[in-house]
């Protein structure tokens, strides 16, 4: 088989494409923005780097690299749902009646209980994923290392479960967003200017879609890896902490020869990128962005070329010239006779 050389390229191109509406989410310190940003740019660097290393081989190497990055998978896969449940429950209480003006500490309360949701949760979830890893790591030609879940009650509960809670929940908060908008859709930028929000409705559609994209793949997934962990290699017994843990060390290596469902995990490869694309699809052409751009340009002509645009725009290059008209003398005063 060839070298898949459009895994690296799609990883590397989402990781930059996701980065680019960074400065104006900063600004507008959405914390559930700026965690997606963040976990599908950690995300699609390490599968960028993995493709690169296992391309064509399941080689056993870096165990270091691929206990850490297989960790942070585990995060990632809870990381999305969670930080799309956090977006939809902010949309919901801006689009509701409850929301007014609001004060500093209120402000810093929501964004603590932000970050509870999308940093807290997933590295809860990472610790807890030692409790149902039956070895330390698998290996897929092409793809990379990979997290082991053993496939029993409590594993499929707790690491296929959770997120597919996260986004059952998130599609309930969307539902709410919803109708609170279709309800004062007339009236509702005025109820955003009256609560002195930053957000506009331009911007809560683009969160409300992004939001809904990924409720919807965040659920089909969810469905689809636990119907075909189940059909596939059924439930497994729980006999023991140290049953499940025996002969830990071990690396399991997967050529995709052996690998019947090779498209199924491709498939599920390519959610990533996907939504980091999509991300800047939503919010790398809006005006915020397009002016984060200008500065950055702005920035680079003059650090690196020494040359500030913003003079240069001002002064033409063309001689400019002032056309005065002569004063005409006085003529001669009609008089009637």
């Amino acid at each position: 088989m060839g070298h898949r050389y459009e895994l690296p390229i799609v990883s590397f191109a989402a990781a930059i494409l996701v980065l680019l509406p960074l400065p104006w989410h900063w600004k507008a310190r959405n914390v559930a923005t700026l965690s997606l940003i963040g976990w599908l740019f950690i995300c699609n660097i390490i599968r960028g780097i993995n493709s690169i290393i296992w391309m064509n081989n399941v080689a056993i190497h870096f165990h270091v690299w691929c206990d850490i990055a297989t960790k942070l998978l585990i995060g990632v896969s809870i990381a999305l749902p969670a930080c799309s449940l956090t977006l939809t429950r902010h949309l919901e209480h801006v689009a509701s009646v409850r929301y007014g003006l609001t004060t500093a500490a209120e402000k810093r309360r929501r964004r603590i209980i932000d970050l509870c949701f999308t940093i807290g949760i997933p590295l809860v979830m990472m610790a807890l994923h030692y409790v149902v890893q039956g070895h330390r790591f698998d290996i897929v030609e092409d793809i990379g290392c990979q997290p082991v879940i053993y496939t029993s009650l409590s594993g499929v509960l707790l690491m296929f479960g959770t997120p597919l809670l996260l986004s059952v929940c998130s599609l309930v908060y969307a539902g709410l967003a919803l109708r609170h908008f279709a309800i004062r859709r007339l009236q509702f930028e005025q109820h955003l200017r009256d609560s002195k929000s930053a957000m506009t409705t331009a911007r809560y559609m683009r969160l409300m879609a992004l939001a809904l994209t990924e409720m919807v793949w965040g659920v089909s997934l969810g469905t689809f890896v636990v119907f075909e962990n189940i059909t596939q290699s059924g439930l497994r017994p729980w006999v023991s902490f140290a049953d499940v843990h025996y002969n830990f060390s071990r690396v399991a290596v997967f050529p995709n020869f052996l690998v019947p469902n090779m498209a199924e995990v491709l498939l599920i490869w390519w959610i990533t990128p996907s939504t980091a694309i999509l991300f800047f699809v939503f919010f790398g052409f809006s005006d915020e962005a397009r002016e984060g751009y200008k500065s950055i340009w702005r920035w680079i002509c003059r650090k690196v070329f020494r040359r500030d645009f913003s003079q240069s725009e001002k002064i033409t290059s063309l001689p400019q010239y002032r056309c005065v008209r002569p004063l005409m003398p006085p003529g001669p005063t009609l008089t009637s006779r």
